[in-house]
């Protein structure tokens, strides 16, 4: 490819990038204005948590059939189509407050959840046709640093969140929101052309969906266990525990979630700087195991911890920077491995089906987030997260071949 063409893949990668950053702001206020918002209303954590319900379920189908359309028509127009998607989603919120009735809510956040999976699979799946096939280091680093570029805005859109909640309310966040990335998506339609992060060459089939090699299985089973650990406690159990057990208000609490999430993502960054993985699959399912394995205790040493009632803020506050830290190693990892087995001609496919676990995942968390954390508290979530990674962790053995 000639140096012109690929300052051009270049620059349209960076638009997609950009979007990609944009609506990821977008996700992550939207999130925290809905769980802190109808937490104040009086709903109950389960109530609060199946808000979330068809937007983890409709990620899955998303993830599913995008992929495959994807490869059909184009990954630049799946990336627009999710910005869309996303702006119907937030002007859906804007009704007056007697017509935001449960329903409407999942509703708007089954929109929510399509949008952010059309994006995500477009940005991530761009970099396989970015990096050289024989540079693996290289494209580890790219995938880091977009993952964790996106994890960092996202931590900043749980405090922008918080903060509009607090400064503006409910609807004039959502107004701002969607007016903000109504323009993103104009400029989108005009600078993002098609390219090489297009169509496969290849028409796939529809039974080709779920035609995935034994390590993509894998991987997306480790990936499934992995979220589900994080999101059954982070996702409603936390912030509601620190909104009314610990006292917080609702500015901190989305500024203190907001901190995490961005030193998660500055993380996830650095990460390649840790390790450089081997291009030889016999070492990249150890190397997954080893990141894994420490995260089994953290969650029982913070449950613990609570129900001593030693130092609750203080354990708190550490346990979930360590998690942190060690969770962004794996999901940078991760994110490099299923990029790095995935097919050239039909990556979107392969990063789909990854992703579309990924959603199982976080669907599976955020439901027993909210009824576990109701049923029997924060302990019993971190509990249950400890045997996730476990499960995670067994699997990333499965990665490297068998002697």
């Amino acid at each position: 490819m000639s140096l012109s063409a690929e300052r051009a893949a270049l620059r349209q990668y960076l638009i997609i990038t950009a979007n990609y950053w944009a609506f990821t702001l977008t996700d992550g206020a939207l999130r925290m204005l809905v769980v802190l918002y109808f937490h104040q209303l009086g709903y109950a954590p389960l109530e609060v948590a199946l808000l979330f319900v068809f937007y983890e379920a409709f990620g899955i189908i998303t993830n599913l059939f995008g992929g495959w359309l994807g490869s059909r028509i184009g990954l630049n127009r799946i990336m627009n189509i999710g910005l869309l998607l996303q702006v119907i989603a937030l002007s859906a919120l804007l009704v007056p407050c007697d017509y935001l009735t449960v329903f409407w809510v999942m509703a708007a956040q089954a929109l929510s959840g399509i949008a952010k999976d059309l994006n995500k699979m477009s940005a991530k799946s761009a970099i396989k046709f970015l990096v050289p096939p024989d540079q693996s280091a290289s494209l580890y680093k790219w995938v880091a640093r977009l993952t964790g570029s996106k994890n960092t805005l996202k931590g900043v859109g749980f405090f922008l969140g918080g903060t509009l909640l607090a400064s503006l309310g409910f609807r004039s966040a959502i107004f701002a929101m969607a007016a903000a990335l109504l323009i993103v998506w104009l400029f989108s339609i005009v600078l993002l052309k098609d390219n090489r992060f297009q169509k496969a060459n290849d028409k796939p089939r529809f039974r080709e969906l779920f035609s995935k090699s034994p390590a993509i299985n894998t991987l997306s089973a480790a990936r499934l266990f992995l979220f589900a650990a994080r999101d059954v406690w982070f996702v409603v159990a936390l912030p509601v525990y620190l909104s009314a057990n610990v006292g917080w208000s609702h500015t901190f609490v989305g500024g203190f979630l907001a901190a995490w999430v961005i030193f998660y993502g500055i993380v996830q960054s650095f990460s390649p700087a840790l390790f450089q993985p081997s291009v030889n699959k016999r070492h990249l399912g150890k190397t997954a195991f080893r990141w894994t394995l420490p995260l089994v205790l953290i969650p029982t040493l913070i449950a613990m911890a609570l129900v001593n009632h030693t130092n609750v803020e203080i354990s708190l506050i550490v346990g979930l920077l360590i998690f942190g830290g060690i969770f962004a190693v794996n999901s940078a990892l991760h994110s490099f491995l299923i990029v790095h087995f995935a097919s050239s001609d039909k990556v979107s496919l392969d990063v789909g089906f990854y992703y579309m676990a990924n959603a199982s995942g976080r669907l599976l968390g955020t439901v027993l987030s909210g009824y576990v954390f109701q049923a029997y508290g924060l302990e019993a979530c971190l509990i249950i997260s400890s045997l996730f990674v476990a499960a995670a962790a067994g699997l990333s053995l499965r990665l490297d071949p068998q002697p």
